[in-house]
């Protein structure tokens, strides 16, 4: 079963967004964002949940086309 375009939009809006909001956290940071030592470690937190969907999203992409 090939992703189809429905799916593979889907799919490719929600790699896009988890980025998106991986890199303003990112750049929260990178910019002095975090005005104290818990808020930085919250944010580091956060970016490690967004990388770990991706990851995870991304697997999911791969075993799908591969099966098809």
């Amino acid at each position: 079963m090939v992703l189809d375009s429905i799916e593979g939009g889907v799919l490719s809006l929600l790699r896009s967004n988890i980025r998106t909001a991986l890199n303003e956290r990112a750049d929260h940071i990178a910019g002095g964002g975090a005005v104290d030592y818990p808020e930085y470690r919250h944010q580091c937190g956060v970016i490690e949940g967004l990388a770990l969907a991706e990851r995870e999203l991304l697997d999911l992409i791969e075993r799908v086309e591969k099966t098809a």
